[in-house]
C-alpha cells in the first residue's frame, strides 16, 4: 500500500481576528505508484531505442533531414520571390564581408568565401530554423585568429625572413635529416598562408566534432548557463578586442597580433610605439570610408520599414576603392597593404591536421560552445517569431556539420550571426532556399570575380570588419535600462564584458559563467524572508514588509523562505527566522534555565527574589504558532531536512508549533524520507497559509 500524505484541510473559514475554526478534517493524498525499477526502465529504454520498424526510420530521417519535411510544402508562388530577394541581397553583403573577416581570422581572403559558400548549403539541409543566417561571426572569427597566430609563432612562421630562408633551405631534398625550429622539415614546404588555414581548419573539426557529440547526447540544455546578458557581455567584450586588432590596417603599420592575456592592451600600447609610421594613404582612405559607410547605414536601420531592401553600401565602397588603388597606384605610390591576388575555383579537399589536434582541441571547446549557443538563440528567436518550433539537438547537429564537413575544404569555424539573419527576414525570407541563393551568389565571386579584387586595401575591410561592430557597442547605450530591469544581469554583463576584453575572450567567458552562477548561489544564499499578513476578505497572505493595510492574527507569525533550503543557506534560514519572530528559542530556553537555578539559589537561601524569577521564566513569547509558507522552497537536501527538524524541535521545547504549508510534492516526498512526522507529534502539512492559520486558531480556540 503506497503510504499516504497526511495533509490537514478546513472547511469553514475565519472571517476576522476572533473567529475561530470550528470544524476541521483530514486530508489523505495517495502518491502515485513508483515507476518501474532502474533496471526495467533501462531496458524498456534500450527496447525502444534499437527497435527498428518503418515508421520509426521514417521519423529519424526526416528528424536528420528537416528539409526533407518542409520542401515537399514548398509553395513556389508565394515564397519564390522573397527567398530569391533575400538570398541574393544577402550574397551581396555577405562578400565583403567574408573577405574582411578572413583577415581577422588570420587567413586568406578567399578562405572566408569558401567559409561562407559551404555554410549555407549544409544548414540548409540540416537546419531546423527557416530564417537565421549561418556564416561568418567576428567573435568566432576573431577567436579562431587568436589561435591560428599563436600556432603560426610555435611554428616557427613569424621568424626573420633570413632565418625562415635558411630553415626552407634546410627543408630542401637532400637536408631531409635537419630539422627546423618546432616543425619536420617536410611540414615547413607549406608556407605561412597555408599552414595558417590548416591551423584554423583543425579546429574547425574539431569544434563541429565537439557540437555533433553534443547533439547525440542530448545536452543541449548547456546553453541555459549562457544567459542573454551573458552573451551579450561577452560579444560586446569581444567587439573591443576585434576593434583593437583592426586599428594597425586603419593606420597601415606593420606590427605583430598580440594573443594571450592582455591583448586588448598589448596591442594599443604597440600601436601608439609605432604610430609615427602611420601610412597616410591608408588613414585617408580609412576616414573617406567611414564617412560613406556609417551614415549610409544609419539611413538603411532608420528608413528599413520603406525599403525594400538595405542599400548594399558595402559592395559599392569596396568596388569603389578597388577601382581606387587600382588606378591610383596606392601600393606602389604609398606602400598601400592590399589584399593581393584571390584566386578562382576551388582547392582539392584536404583532411584536417592530425599532429594539431593536441594543439587545438582545448581552444576549440569555447569555440563550440559560442557558436552553438549563438545558434540556437537565434533560431528560437526566429522560431518564436514567426510561429513554429526548433529543436535545439538537431540545431547541435546542424552546426555540427557546417563545420566538420567544411573543414575538409579549406574553411574556418561559422555559426549564425544577428546583423545577417536580421537582414535576410527583413527582405523577404520564407525558407532555407534563400540560403542556397546566397551560396550562388558567392559562388559567381569564387568562379570568376575574386581577383578582381587583387587592388582593395587592406584598411577597407578593417572599416568594414569595425562599422559592423555598431551593433555589439550600442549595448552601452542599453545599460540604464538594464540595470532598471535587473541589476544582477548588469553586474553580469559589466563583468563578462570586462573580462572579455581585458584578460582574454577565452577566459572572459569562463569568468562570466562562473560569475553568473555565483551570483544564482548568492541568491539563494540569502534570499528574502519576509513575515506575512492577511489580505481582509480573503484567503491570501503577502507581505507585511511590501504592502500596506494587512492584518496579523493574534499568536501567529506567519513566515516566508523565498529560496530552495539546502546547505549553503541553512543558517541564514534559522538566523532570519529568528529575527523576523524575534524569538531565539535557543536563548529562551538557556534563559528560562537560568531563571531555574536561580529560584533553586534563592529557595535554599531563602531570599526574596523567587517571584521575580518565577515571573521572568513563564514570560509570555507573544504567539503561540508559527507557519512557514514553503511555497517557494522549490526542495531540500538533507541539511535541510535537519534544520527544520531542529527549528521545531527548539520551537516546541518552549511551548510554540511549527507548520509547514504549500509544500510541493517533492518536499513533501523529502520530509517523508527524512523521517520528518513522526508518530504521535503533532507537525501538520497545510494546502494553504490561510488553513494553517485557520487550525492554529481553532486548535487554541477550544
Amino acid at each position: 500500500m503506497a503510504e499516504l500524505n497526511n495533509i490537514h484541510s478546513v472547511t469553514e473559514m475565519p472571517e476576522g481576528d476572533d473567529a475561530k475554526c470550528s470544524f476541521h478534517h483530514r486530508m489523505f493524498l495517495e502518491p502515485q505508484e513508483k515507476k518501474s525499477s532502474l533496471k526495467a526502465l533501462v531496458v524498456k529504454q534500450a527496447k525502444k531505442t534499437c527497435s527498428c520498424t518503418p515508421d520509426k526510420v521514417k521519423d529519424h530521417v526526416l528528424g536528420f533531414f528537416p528539409v526533407l519535411q518542409w520542401l515537399p510544402k514548398y509553395k513556389l508562388r508565394e515564397y519564390l520571390l522573397g527567398d530569391i530577394m533575400s538570398g541574393v541581397i544577402v550574397g551581396v553583403l555577405l562578400v565583403p564581408q567574408s573577405i574582411a573577416y578572413s583577415i581577422l581570422a588570420g587567413v586568406e581572403p578567399i578562405y572566408g568565401l569558401y567559409t561562407s559558400f559551404f555554410a549555407s548549403i549544409i544548414y540548409f539541409i540540416f537546419g531546423t530554423s527557416l530564417h537565421i543566417s549561418v556564416g561568418i561571426f567576428g567573435v568566432i572569427c576573431l577567436m579562431v585568429g587568436q589561435v591560428v597566430d599563436r600556432e603560426i609563432q610555435r611554428a616557427g612562421y613569424e621568424l626573420e625572413p633570413a632565418a625562415l630562408s635558411i630553415l626552407s633551405a634546410a627543408a630542401a631534398p637532400g637536408n631531409s635529416t635537419i630539422s627546423p625550429l618546432n616543425q619536420t622539415s617536410q611540414e615547413l614546404l607549406c608556407d605561412k598562408s597555408c599552414y595558417a588555414i590548416r591551423v584554423g581548419a583543425t579546429m574547425t573539426f574539431i569544434a563541429g566534432v565537439y557540437q555533433v557529440a553534443m547533439g547525440f547526447f542530448q545536452v543541449g540544455f548547456l546553453s541555459v548557463y549562457l544567459s542573454d546578458s551573458l552573451l551579450s557581455g561577452f560579444v560586446t567584450g569581444a567587439s573591443f578586442t576585434i576593434l583593437t586588432s583592426q586599428v594597425k590596417y586603419l593606420l597601415g603599420l606593420d606590427i605583430p597580433r598580440s594573443s594571450g592575456i592582455g591583448s586588448l592592451i598589448t596591442t594599443w600600447i604597440n600601436i601608439f610605439r609605432n604610430i609615427h609610421k602611420t601610412n597616410i594613404c591608408d588613414l585617408i582612405t580609412s576616414f573617406l570610408c567611414f564617412l560613406v559607410l556609417i551614415p549610409t547605414k544609419e539611413l538603411n536601420e532608420h528608413f528599413k520599414s520603406r525599403l525594400k531592401a538595405p542599400i548594399p553600401v558595402e559592395l559599392v565602397v569596396v568596388v569603389a576603392a578597388t577601382l581606387a588603388s587600382h588606378y591610383g597606384k596606392l601600393r606602389e605610390t604609398y606602400g598601400s597593404s592590399i589584399a593581393e591576388h584571390i584566386p578562382t575555383g576551388f582547392l582539392p579537399p584536404h583532411p584536417p591536421d592530425w599532429n594539431l589536434i593536441p594543439n587545438v582541441a582545448l581552444d576549440a571547446v569555447p569555440i563550440a560552445i559560442i557558436g552553438f549557443a549563438i545558434t540556437v538563440s537565434l533560431s528560437e528567436m526566429f522560431a518564436k517569431k514567426h510561429g513554429y518550433s526548433v529543436k535545439a539537438n538537431q540545431e547541435m547537429y546542424a552546426i555540427g556539420f557546417c563545420n566538420i564537413i567544411p573543414s575538409f575544404f579549406h574553411c574556418f569555424t561559422t555559426s549564425a550571426a544577428l546583423a545577417k539573419t536580421l537582414v535576410k527576414e527583413s527582405t523577404g525570407c520564407r525558407t532555407q532556399v534563400s540560403g542556397v541563393v546566397t551560396s550562388l551568389v558567392i559562388l559567381l565571386v569564387l568562379l570568376v570575380i575574386a581577383p578582381l579584387f587583387y587592388s582593395l586595401q587592406k584598411c577597407v575591410l578593417a572599416v568594414i570588419t569595425i562599422v559592423n561592430l555598431r551593433g555589439a557597442l550600442r549595448k552601452f547605450k542599453d545599460l540604464p535600462k538594464m540595470w532598471h530591469l535587473s541589476r544582477v544581469d548588469t553586474v553580469i554583463w559589466m563583468v563578462t564584458m570586462a573580462a572579455s576584453s581585458l584578460i582574454s575572450t577565452e577566459i572572459g567567458l569562463l569568468v562570466g559563467v562562473c560569475f553568473s552562477m555565483l551570483c544564482v548561489i548568492f541568491r539563494t544564499q540569502r534570499p528574502e524572508a519576509p513575515l506575512l499578513g492577511w489580505v481582509a476578505e480573503s484567503e491570501t497572505y503577502e507581505s507585511l514588509s511590501a504592502y500596506k493595510n494587512l492584518q496579523t492574527k493574534p499568536g501567529i507569525v506567519v513566515f516566508r523562505f523565498e529560496a530552495p533550503l539546502y546547505y549553503i543557506n541553512k543558517e541564514c534560514f534559522k538566523s532570519t527566522l529568528y529575527k523576523q519572530t524575534g524569538v531565539n528559542p535557543v536563548w529562551v530556553k538557556a534563559a528560562k534555565k537560568k531563571a531555574a537555578k536561580t529560584v533553586l539559589k534563592e529557595k535554599k537561601s531563602g531570599g526574596n527574589q523567587t517571584d521575580i524569577s518565577m515571573d521572568f521564566a513563564s514570560e509570555p513569547l507573544g504567539f503561540h504558532t508559527i507557519v512557514i509558507d514553503c511555497c517557494a522552497v522549490q526542495f531540500l537536501d538533507t541539511a535541510g531536512i535537519r534544520t527544520l527538524k531542529e527549528v521545531c524541535k527548539d520551537y516546541r521545547e518552549i511551548d510554540i508549533q511549527v507548520l509547514l504549508a504549500q509544500c510541493n510534492p517533492s518536499v513533501r516526498s523529502s520530509l517523508i524520507r527524512g523521517e520528518f512526522f513522526k508518530e504521535g507529534e503533532d507537525h501538520l502539512l497545510f494546502h494553504s497559509v490561510h488553513q494553517a492559520v485557520a487550525f492554529a486558531l481553532g486548535v487554541k480556540g477550544h
